[in-house]
Formats: structure tokens, sequence, C-alpha cells
């Protein structure tokens, strides 16, 4: 837990930012895995650790804006807790801890909402992704449950967004311990990155580091030697010489802040040549990001500039041809990169995506796309000073696709389909960075950056 101060802060300044009504911040609860004892492992809201930053279960934070009021809610643990889980403070003691004057038992927030709502204040809260929320909200307000999500505050949301996205340099301090797990576990896996080892047994060691050095690994590690799988779950497919093995992983600090890396290894110890041309594109395309990001630029402009480079390069290859600029407004770029070029990170690996990516990653000066492939960017906004972002372009050769565009003649003026063809066995590879916008450009996070030239992947595996 950060200092009181901080929390008191943060509340306070999203007083201001909202200026009126009754703000609700549901804290998460136990949930059960196959049997109601036995519950999965206990994470809290990202956005109630912000501003309340306790990470029991069970409770709700309450800001009274108009009344300059807050509230911890909840119930204490009986004897039957203390004996089963330890002890644990009162609900008064966790308040205190953060700065909150004034706390209660869960049947008074039914009390508080009916007050405000007998004055007329609005009562705002966040959108719900738990079932268990959105029943409770449900019946808090006395509406139908399906009703409940398109409730949330927009103005509410906004705040909390304006506020989260730019990282104080404490955060940056987590997100860093978290980076510095995270370069652990994926060198651990280019260790390990050998025929016979199991995707398996890869993905228990390194999510078996974030366990016993931060809080927990930040989302289930993608272990696999199916690259072209966004998220290929690692299998007990035991590696294969002459392949690569793609691992997206990353780790939580113990105040819940993430990493967020990729990396490709070749299980033989050297890429081959054809993996070597592919790899060297998306490395320029990693490399040009690190180059080129800082304030004010666009980062939708930032995935086009990507998505360019890796069609001229892949012209250079005999993959693709005719113009550039028209094959990327085509989205025929998108047959080999059909996901965005990165996304915030924070708190929440994809941060703040629960809040609803259009307020997290666009506004009114830059929308969502529909256009395959660029409705998966995730942010497209202007970069700010604080941001943290994911730098991760990839080329992905996925079968089923390729049928599919081949078969409809889709983007043929722009797609070579016969060499494509080729690669129908090739995998994906992606590299992925965390990075910080600061004053001027960027920097990417981490005192150790995990090897991912060829000539340094090399080099470490010969080691």
């Amino acid at each position: 837990m950060f200092s009181k101060q901080i929390y008191i802060e943060r509340r306070q300044e999203l007083k201001a930012k909202v200026g009126s009504g009754l703000l609700l911040f549901f804290g998460n609860n136990d949930a059960p895995c196959n049997y109601p004892a036995n519950t999965y492992r206990h994470r809290q809201d990202s956005t109630f650790l912000y501003y309340f930053g306790q990470k029991r279960e069970g409770l709700v934070g309450v800001i009274d804006v108009d009344n300059d009021r807050e509230y911890l809610i909840g119930d204490d643990i009986d004897i039957d807790d203390i004996i089963w889980y330890g002890f644990v403070p009162s609900v008064k003691d966790l308040a205190e801890q953060v700065g909150v004057s004034n706390s209660a038992p869960m049947a008074q927030l039914e009390v508080l909402i009916k007050a405000a709502q007998q004055k007329g204040q609005e009562v705002m809260f966040l959108p719900p992704y738990r079932h268990d929320h959105v029943i409770q909200i449900g019946e808090l307000l006395g509406v139908a449950p399906v009703k409940v999500k398109e409730m949330a505050s927009v103005k509410f949301i906004k705040a909390v967004v304006d506020m989260r996205a730019v990282k104080k340099d404490i955060e940056i301090e987590e997100i860093e311990r978290a980076m510095e797990i995270g370069y652990e576990m994926h060198t651990t896996a280019m260790k390990l990155c050998a025929p016979g080892v199991t995707e398996k047994h890869i993905a228990g060691v390194i999510e078996g580091i974030a366990m016993s050095k931060g809080e927990k690994y930040s989302f289930q590690s993608i272990v696999t030697m199916h690259g072209e799988i966004q998220h290929g779950y690692p299998s007990t497919a035991p590696l294969e010489a002459g392949r690569l093995l793609l691992c997206d992983a990353g780790a939580e600090s113990m105040e819940h802040y993430c990493s967020d890396n990729t990396r490709v290894t070749p299980i033989s110890g050297k890429f081959t040549q054809r993996q070597r041309e592919i790899y060297s594109i998306v490395e320029a395309c990693h490399d040009l990001v690190i180059e080129k990001a800082m304030p004010g630029l666009k980062w939708k402009d930032m995935h086009l500039d990507v998505c360019r480079m890796m069609t001229d390069r892949l012209k250079e290859l005999g993959l693709m041809k005719g113009n550039t600029e028209d094959a990327v407004q085509a989205g025929a770029h998108a047959m080999f990169l059909p996901h965005g070029l990165g996304h915030m990170m924070g708190m929440d690996v994809h941060d703040m995506e629960g809040l609803g990516q259009n307020y997290v990653g666009f506004d009114d000066e830059v929308k969502p796309s529909t256009q395959f492939g660029l409705n998966c960017l995730r942010c497209g906004r202007r970069l700010q000073p604080g941001f943290v972002m994911t730098d991760e372009p990839g080329i992905y050769f996925i079968p089923h696709l390729i049928d599919l565009w081949k078969g409809q003649g889709l983007h043929k003026d722009f797609i070579n389909y016969d060499a494509v063809e080729s690669y129908k066995d090739f995998g994906g590879i992606r590299l992925e960075d965390d990075i910080l916008i600061t004053e001027t450009g960027c920097r990417v996070l981490g005192k150790n950056i995990i090897p991912y030239h060829i000539d340094d992947v090399e080099a470490f595996i010969a080691k």
C-alpha cells in the first residue's frame, strides 16, 4: 500500500473533476472456482485500489462529493473467518489507513444511496464486469440487471481515465518492479527453450517466478509454437527443432502494477534464414516506435507508420505488392498484422479496459475504426507524458485467414497469395516492450532489457 496521503490526494482530485454526486467504488468479492469454499485467487478491482488502497474482499468505497464525505463500507470478519484465515483489521481501521474518516457495515450502503436519491443527488458507478456486482447494483438502485451497465456514469468514467492514464513516478517505480520480475520470467523461458521441453512446463516455471517474486502473473501466459494464434495458451506439446517459441508473459508487483513483454526464441538455438527475414521486419517496426513515440503524436498514426514499414519490407520479400499507401489504407496489411500496435498499461495489463475502450483509448479527435485489424487498435489518441504503452508489432501467417481471403479474392492487388502459401507453416512473430512517454520522447521501461535483437538472442541462448 502507498502512503495514506496519496489516496487522500487522489480522492480530492477526483472530487474536483467530477464536481457533484455520490460515487460508488465496488471492491471485488471472492469468486468460487468449482465449489464455494474453493475460490479463485482474489484480485482487488484496480480502480478501488487506486482510490481506496485496501485489498480485502467485500468492500465498497463511497465518496459523497456534494458533502465532502468519504466512506469505506464492509462487514467486519467474525471468529470463524479468523480461525481459517487469521486476523484482519476492522473496516474502521482499514478506512483510517487510507485516510477515510467514515466506515459502516454493508447494510448501510443502501441507506446512503436512498438518502442521496431523496436529495436529488446523482448516484454514479463505473461499468461492472462481475455478475455479482451487476446484481448488487441492480438491487440497490431498483433496476433490472440487464439495464445496469448502460447506467454507468460517463462523467465518472472520464474522470477516472484522466487520472489513471497519466502515471506518477511512484507508479512507474512499481511498473519497473514488475518489469524486473518479467525479465527473469522471459530470460528463464529462453533458457528452457529446447526440443522436447513442453510449452506447459515453461509456462509453469515462469508463472511460478511471478508468484514467488510478486503478487502474481499479470495475465495467463501465452507460450506456444503457434505464434500465429494471438492467445496461444500453453499445451503439453513438446517443442520441435526448427520452430519458433512465442512467449507473451508478464508479472504484477505487490502493489498490482503490471509488466507485459513478448519474445520469440528459435527452439534450435539459431534462426533459419526465413525466420531471420520475418523477424528483422518485426524488430525494425518495434524500434521505429521507440524512435518516434513522443507527446502529441497520435498513437493511431504511430500504428499506421508501423504498418507502412511492414508493408514495404514484406514487398521486398515478395509477399506483398502494389502501392504501400493504398495497401495500408485498404487494410491489406492486416492479413499479417490483425491487431493494434499496443495498449495502455498500468494496474491492468490492458489498462482500464473495463471502463470502456472508447473512453480509454479514443476521444473526440480520434475515433475507433471498423476496418479489420485497425478495429483491434485499443488506443488511437494523442500521447501524453506519463502514458505507459506497449510497443508490440507482429507478423503472423494464419492459415485459415489466408485461405479465407484468397478464396474471396480479397486484396489480391496487394497480397501475393502464391508466395504466402509457402509460409502457412511459419507461425508468427511478435516483439513487445513497455514504454513510458516522457516530456521529449519515450523510454523503454525496465532496468534490464530482455534480449530481442537477432544476434543478441542467439548469443544469449548459446551461453
